[in-house]
């Protein structure tokens, strides 16, 4: 098998997913690039999570009101789940349209807020906003609830524009006005929830929408140069219709799959990288009827993306889940799993609790003194255990490499078996000569074995702790 197409099928995993074993990455290239791709873009063909059996053994999981079983839950899915591209949208749709516990206090609100994520986020992007403005979590987190028609709450309606659809601008102009952001508010007056916030500490029950006709302004409104009785249904279709939309969800796309860009913010001021591909997918927008599959075909089959190894910084929860999924660590319903899901936290991404409506700040933004540290020490953990089944099958196939590595040979075996990781110059050195102070591995003898097993234990910690590591 050819070795750029693992290298391209790695990329494809790592990137579409939260990567994979090397049996499976040479499984996929097997199969093909483009065979892999189309069964990633249609999940309903491959069988999930079976729930029943995860719920029989994780009774906690279901109707989770503690925030804490809601992550641990879905990390279990990120690392679990055979339909890995739906779980990665999950996590992309989390990433933009933010909502947190901190202000809901409801884990299971922000798990079914996730669980709406990984059925729809693949699905028609009108449909999406649709389902979100109607999502009781986030008409909660952004004040639509306090927004009636004798007193408007302009959260929800700003932020719908800002951070959820259109953007503040393009090409350094403004998408919408402020007089646009009051007409969108006042537009969504009346989408509520039931029942209230109990003003009691005796529990709660489930939440569900609730549209309230009688406080719903229905005055004429003029939203992006259109007057008509507006309703929130009318304001998603003109967003969606807007091709400010279509760049701000193709740039979204790009940032999250194929390199990291320049803080929201700043898309006004900054073009974006790979326009000609930007400009594609924004036609696919429009051509499928808001279609997000349609645009995540474009882009997964595109030379900007076969292109792009190891040019984003892996998000905390990414960092977790594919170490995870490389080693093979909790492959299956087994005790210990509360601990590695507060890992993301540690790391700098508190899953399902944003710092703000914003979101995180993503790329070298992840890295600083102490979440470097908190990585570093995550993956060398799990890459040093010789005993975990992916790092075992690693070593098995750097033994069946021949009866002899030389310091080169076994270096360049251990970057490939982590998904042919690129690395500099001076650190494929530093890792040669290291391997140079111990000599050739051989494993003709069971002491041998165990020798050529230790240090690749402590080779595969090396590369973990390098900086090309933290790019995926």
């Amino acid at each position: 098998m050819a070795e750029q197409d693992i290298a391209l099928m790695a990329h494809l995993l790592r990137r579409a997913g939260f990567g994979a074993s090397r049996e499976e990455i040479e499984a996929r290239a097997a199969a093909g690039y483009e065979a892999t791709v189309a069964e990633m873009l249609n999940p309903e063909s491959t069988p999930g999570i079976d729930e029943d059996l995860l719920m029989r053994y994780q009774p906690a999981y279901h109707e989770a009101a503690a925030i804490e079983t809601n992550v641990q839950q879905w990390i279990y899915y990120m690392i679990n789940n055979p339909r890995q591209l739906q779980e990665k949208m999950a996590l992309f749709w989390h990433m933009i349209f933010c909502a947190g516990h901190s202000k809901i206090d409801s884990g299971q609100e922000m798990g079914l807020m996730v669980k709406m994520f990984r059925q729809q986020g693949m699905g028609n992007f009108k449909e999406m906003l649709i389902l979100l403005s109607t999502n009781p979590g986030m008409i909660y987190y952004l004040d639509n609830c306090e927004s009636h028609k004798v007193a408007v709450n302009e959260n929800y309606g700003r932020e719908l524009l800002e951070l959820f659809s259109m953007g503040v601008g393009k090409d350094e102009n403004f998408n919408y006005s402020e007089d646009d952001v009051k007409a969108c508010a006042r537009a969504f007056t009346g989408w509520n929830i039931a029942p209230a916030y109990p003003p009691f500490p005796y529990g709660r029950s489930p939440w569900q929408f609730r549209f309230d006709p009688a406080d719903h302004d229905d005055s004429d409104k003029t939203f992006l140069g259109q007057t008509g009785n507006w309703n929130g249904d009318d304001i998603i279709e003109m967003v969606c219709q807007q091709p400010a939309t279509a760049r701000f969800i193709s740039r979204h796309l790009c940032n999250y799959l194929i390199g990291d860009d320049v803080p929201v913010p700043s898309w006004r001021q900054t073009p974006p990288q790979h326009v000609e591909l930007i400009e594609k997918l924004e036609k696919t927008y429009f051509d499928s009827g808001y279609e997000i599959k349609a645009m995540l075909e474009v882009l997964l089959n595109s030379d900007e993306f076969k292109n792009a190894r190891y040019t984003k910084v892996k998000n905390p929860a990414e960092m977790v889940a594919g170490t995870l999924r490389l080693v093979g660590d909790h492959r299956e319903i087994k005790p210990g799993l509360f601990d590695i899901s507060q890992e993301p936290k540690y790391m700098g991404m508190d899953l399902m609790n944003p710092p703000t409506v914003e979101g995180w700040h993503t790329g070298h933004e992840w890295i600083d003194s102490g979440t470097l540290v908190e990585r570093i020490n995550f993956a060398a953990d799990y890459m040093g255990q010789t005993d975990l089944p992916g790092v075992r099958g690693m070593i098995d196939r750097l033994m069946d490499q021949g009866e002899s590595l030389s310091p080169e040979q076994f270096v360049e075996g251990c970057l490939d078996m982590v998904g042919q990781l690129a690395v500099t110059d001076e650190t494929r050195g530093q890792l040669v000569a290291h391997a140079e102070r111990g000599g050739s591995l051989t494993h003709g003898t069971d002491a041998d074995r165990s020798e050529f097993t230790r240090r690749s234990g402590e080779m595969f910690q090396m590369i973990a702790a390098t900086s090309e590591y933290q790019f995926g």
